[in-house]
This record gives C-alpha cells, sequence and structure tokens, in this order.
C-alpha cells in the first residue's frame, strides 16, 4: 500500500455551537479516485475544503507530502471586471511553473481549448455555465498530484460532462470529488468516502458498490438501533428512505417504463430515429402537443442569422414522458416554449390538446418567501390541509414525503439548505392538479437525495411529462423518448432514455458506413445475401404471437392469488394453504416479468427488422 501524500488525522469542525464532524480520519494516495458521499447538509463541500487546505480545522492536523500539488475546484470563480479569463485560469497555476511564461501560456491555452472558452474574454460577460468551465480549467491548469472537485458537473451540459469524464480517465493524480451524477460517478471512481451523521466510512470500490454497501450498513445498524430510544431509530429510518429509495423501488414502475417505450416506438417510423407523421392517426383527446415542421431562427450579436430548429415535428400523446437534451444554448428551452405554444415558430404548425392543465418548474425556479414556514407555504395556515391529486393530505404528512422531519414544518424557509429548498419548491410544484409536468433542468443543483425523491414522484405521475435534463442517469430512468437539438438546427427523437439514444446512434452510423461501402455478399441457395435477417425467426415469432394472450392468462391468475391470499383467516386457519399460494404467487410473478421482458424484446426487435 502507497502513503498517502495528503491526509486528515482526528480532524474536527465546529457549525453552530456543534461538531459538524469530529475525529475524521483519511489518507489520499496515488491513483485513487474517490467519490465523497453523503446527504444534504452532512459536511461534504466543508471537508472537501478542510482537505484542500482552503479552510483551518477546529482540531486534528492535515498533513501534505512535500512537492504535492493540489488542485481544488470552487463552485465558482471570483469575478473581477476587468480580469481575463486567461488571467483567472493563470491563477491555477503552481508558484514552480509561473516561472516559467512560456510554459504557462502553453497550459493555459491547452486547457482553454478543452473547455471551449476564449481565453481573451473578460470574466463579466460570462453565464453561469461559463463561468464553471471557467473553474474546471482554473483546477485543471497545473496537473496538480491531487484534484478535488466539488459538483463538477453542476451547469454543464452533457457533451461538457462527457468531456470533462474522458479528461479525469486519462488524468494520472489523485481524485476526490463530489458529485450528484451518478453515472459520472461510476465511470471515474473506485474508492467510496461516505459522510454519514459525523463519521467517515470508507469503502475500497467505487460509487457503483455504494447503494448495496450502504443499505447493509444500515440494516446492520438498525437491529442494533432497536433497543435504543426512540428518537435515534427515527433518525436512522429518516436517512435510509433516501439512501435505499433507489434499490427499494417497485420494479413494476421500470416494466411499465418498458412497456411505454415499446408503444411510444410503435408511433414512429423506426426505433433508431423516431421522426414522427403527424399526417396519420387519430385526433382524439390522447394528443397532447403536435408539432409539424416547426423552425426557429435567431439573429446573433454579430448579425448572422442562426437557426435551431429546422422542419420538427413530432406528436406528445397522454402519458408520454419525453426528455429534451443538447449542449448550452442549443434551444431546449426555445423548444420548449414552442411546444407549449409560448413562443411562435417561425414556420410550421403547434397544437396542444384540449382539457390541458399543465404545472411548469422553469429554470429559475419560483421564488420562496424566505420568513415563511414550510407549513404555510404548502398548506392553509388554518387546517393545515391541502390537496395532492384529489386527495386531502395533512401538511406534515406531506412534508415527511419529501424527507423533511416534523419539527421543520414550523421553521421558516430561510432555515433550509440550498437542497432542502428545491425539495420543498418541488413539493409545493407536484401538490398543484395538473395533467402536464413540464421541467426545465430540475435536476440543476439536487442531491442525491432530492434526486431519488424527484424520480420516485416522477415515475408515479400520471400526467405527461416534458423535462429538460443533462443527468443521464435520470433520463434513462424516466423517460420514453428523447428529442435531441444537434447542430444547425438538427433535431430527431430517439425512443428510449439516454443510453438507448447513444447506442442507436451508433447504429445509425455503422449502417450509414456500410451504405456508403457496398460489399459483395455471399449469396445462400434462395440467392438472398447470406446474413441479411429482414424478419424474425419462426421461434421467436411463435413466442410474440403467442406471448400476449400468456401474459394476460398469467396477469388473471395472479390476481386470483393475491385475492385469495386477501382473505384475514387464511393464514391462522389453514397455514400450509398460506404458504402454499405464497409461493405459487412468488413463481407466477417471477414467470410473468420474464415473459414481459421477453416480449418487450421481441416487439422491439420486430421493429428494428421491419425498419
Amino acid at each position: 500500500m502507497a502513503a498517502p501524500i495528503l491526509a486528515l488525522q482526528d480532524a474536527r469542525i465546529t457549525f453552530g455551537g456543534g461538531d459538524l464532524f469530529n475525529e475524521i480520519s483519511l489518507g489520499i494516495e496515488p491513483g485513487m479516485r474517490i467519490a465523497l458521499v453523503g446527504r444534504n447538509g452532512s459536511g461534504k463541500s466543508t471537508l472537501l475544503k478542510a482537505i484542500a487546505g482552503e479552510i483551518d480545522l477546529d482540531g486534528g492536523d492535515r498533513f501534505l507530502q512535500a512537492g504535492t500539488r493540489v488542485g481544488y475546484l470552487r463552485q465558482m470563480p471570483d469575478i473581477v471586471p476587468g480580469r481575463t479569463v486567461a488571467d483567472q485560469v493563470s491563477r491555477g497555476l503552481s508558484p514552480d511553473l509561473q516561472e516559467n511564461g512560456m510554459e504557462t501560456g502553453y497550459l493555459v491555452d491547452q486547457v482553454l481549448d478543452g473547455v471551449g472558452i476564449d481565453g481573451s474574454r473578460l470574466m463579466e460577460t460570462l453565464s453561469g455555465g461559463e463561468a464553471r468551465r471557467v473553474s474546471l480549467a482554473e483546477a485543471l491548469v497545473s496537473e496538480p498530484d491531487v484534484l478535488l472537485l466539488d459538483e463538477p458537473t453542476n451547469q454543464l451540459d452533457i457533451k461538457a460532462s462527457l468531456w470533462l469524464e474522458e479528461e479525469l480517465k486519462s488524468y494520472r493524480g489523485a481524485l476526490l470529488m463530489i458529485s450528484h451524477d451518478r453515472q459520472f460517478l461510476k465511470n471515474l471512481t473506485n474508492r467510496l468516502f461516505w459522510l454519514d451523521r459525523g463519521k467517515l466510512r470508507t469503502h475500497g470500490k467505487g460509487f457503483a458498490a455504494f447503494e448495496e454497501w450502504s443499505e447493509e450498513i444500515l440494516r446492520g445498524e438498525e437491529v442494533e438501533l432497536r433497543k435504543l430510544d426512540k428518537r435515534i431509530a427515527e433518525e436512522t429510518d429518516w436517512s435510509r428512505k433516501g439512501i435505499t429509495a433507489r434499490r427499494a423501488r417497485n420494479e413494476g414502475r421500470l416494466r411499465a417504463l418498458y412497456k411505454m417505450r415499446a408503444e411510444r416506438a410503435e408511433r414512429t417510423s423506426r426505433v433508431g430515429n423516431a421522426k414522427l407523421d403527424v399526417s396519420a392517426g387519430s385526433k382524439s383527446g390522447r394528443v397532447v402537443v403536435e408539432a409539424k415542421d416547426i423552425s426557429k431562427s435567431f439573429v446573433d450579436e454579430q448579425g448572422d442569422e442562426k437557426t435551431v430548429i429546422r422542419k420538427f415535428s413530432t406528436r406528445i400523446m397522454r402519458g408520454d414522458r419525453v426528455g429534451i437534451i443538447g449542449a448550452n444554448g442549443a434551444g431546449k428551452t426555445t423548444l420548449l416554449n414552442m411546444l407549449m405554444d409560448r413562443l411562435q415558430s417561425d414556420s410550421g404548425e403547434v397544437k396542444l390538446g384540449t382539457k390541458l392543465t399543465p404545472a411548469i418548474f422553469d429554470q429559475h425556479r419560483e421564488t420562496l418567501d424566505p420568513e415563511e414556514s414550510l407549513w404555510d407555504t404548502l398548506a392553509d395556515p388554518g387546517s393545515g390541509q391541502l390537496l395532492v391529486k384529489g386527495e386531502v393530505r395533512h401538511v406534515v404528512a406531506y412534508l415527511r414525503d419529501f424527507l423533511f422531519e416534523e419539527k421543520q414544518a414550523k421553521s421558516p424557509v430561510k432555515s433550509l439548505s440550498g437542497g432542502e429548498k428545491n425539495r420543498l419548491l418541488l413539493a409545493k410544484l407536484l401538490a398543484r392538479e395538473s395533467n402536464l409536468l413540464v421541467l426545465d433542468e430540475p435536476t440543476n443543483d439536487l442531491d442525491m437525495e432530492t434526486l431519488d425523491l424527484l424520480q420516485e414522484m416522477l415515475s408515479d405521475y400520471d400526467g405527461t411529462l416534458i423535462v429538460i435534463s443533462h443527468d443521464r442517469d435520470f433520463l434513462d430512468q424516466l423517460v420514453t423518448s428523447v428529442i435531441v437539438i444537434e447542430d444547425k438546427g438538427k433535431v430527431d427523437e430517439y425512443v428510449g432514455g439516454y443510453s438507448d439514444y447513444i447506442r442507436q446512434r451508433k447504429e445509425d452510423e455503422v449502417k450509414k458506413s456500410a451504405d456508403k461501402k457496398p460489399v459483395a455478399l455471399e449469396k445462400d441457395t434462395s440467392g438472398k445475401p447470406k446474413g441479411t435477417r429482414t424478419r424474425l425467426s419462426y421461434k421467436d415469432q411463435r413466442d410474440l404471437d403467442r406471448l400476449p394472450a400468456l401474459i394476460e392468462e398469467m396477469e388473471a391468475k395472479k390476481e386470483k392469488l393475491e385475492a385469495e391470499l386477501a382473505n384475514p383467516d387464511l393464514f391462522t386457519k389453514n397455514p400450509d394453504q398460506f404458504n402454499k399460494i405464497t409461493e405459487e404467487l412468488g413463481k407466477i410473478t417471477s414467470d410473468m416479468e420474464a415473459a414481459e421482458e421477453r416480449w418487450l424484446e421481441l416487439e422491439i426487435l420486430q421493429e428494428e427488422l421491419s425498419s
């Protein structure tokens, strides 16, 4: 085992009259790629600053091996009027590198080329996303031995996040990062630091192992905590809700999502690129948004016309969940506003369905009154009740759904952390009566707990969803199709989530490449090109034909078994029969899941072969 190049020993930080954490010891060795995780408010960013030497410890020691360079990504750079981007990035160079002007200039230019920012621009002219990229450049420029990153993908689009991911994969130093982007952490990390209730736990595997590892720890804790007082047990239960939410999610939701994607595919001309024929099909009330050949152009600062949307068509039906992705500035919000008929298209036509009740969550978010309590923000002050999806709920019970404790109900909004405020905004939005939910980058600045919660709530939402997001995992778990805005106004729709889009795009590229290079194929006895498959095999076709009826039959049997188990007297009067039915129900459920997955695979394969 290598010696740590940076370490904390018995570190203590106090906050608000008490210890935020105490007796924290850790070591960072060369080659480590560490995910620092923990719920919102646990002190992750504070610990990262202590490791970076940005703040002093209230107790304990910090050790740094001689000659070790540490890079630290701040949330945002200092905006000094008149300072150029290149000058700002140069501030990240270590003193020994600053002595050589030529090397310094080369390193600054190289890293700015990577993040795509002109070094001559003034800091005060940058957007939030651009300023974030300058912070990244400042942290990367000196090629530090230890690189500390606090939410590096915040305000970055998917393209920039992928660039950063590739850059960090080839980075030779040690990494320690905080991020809500699960896919980013899974792809980059090989160690875990978990800051939980003031303690630091470490694990020798990367973030992909976090959910199983953390659930195992908490399950063991619960056994011990049953003997302790109720307050501690409730606190642990509250903590566990956020951590185990993804693992405990009803698998039926995922099956339902696959079915919805298959239904979406049936309405497209082909699975790979969902160009929709909006002139065909029923004009029933199921249509939520119908767009045909819509286009939009703007005149930029140089006076040149820039087309952001070019002849795009789609039909969004009731119950669809549509994601919109693209680079920052590509026109995602523009397209969203056009689809909602809040922005007039230059050409083409948009029609909205009837009886729509939309709820909209935009980038700038609603404002919360900092002096108002959580109780008064959500409910009638007198009764403490609110109406959620037609059901009367007490505000405290509803707040618990969003991971708030009962004692917080009467607290002012100003007492909440940033993540808790976002959680309260979501609670306020989702309490509204709506059948169309429009979310413009709802995942920005959300901690993992709130992301889990948002995903759960949206999975259960029975209306139509349109969402702009850069979070790949979020899109994979939630949407039935993604609308992708490319360069020069090119817009296409792909069935499935982000990973499906990447796969289908690669398949399209391979197909186009093959079309450009005709290859003489060996002929079989039928005279058809060998290896070319245009239809399902006999076995696949037989399975596809019989599976719907089989699934329906199994569903009926499952419902019958569940009805028998619902008899409250069955277990006491006939325990053997109860156990037999329970075992049979488990088997039929497993068989039905397998049949549904097989049916879905064959449906998609048939669509691909017929395209």
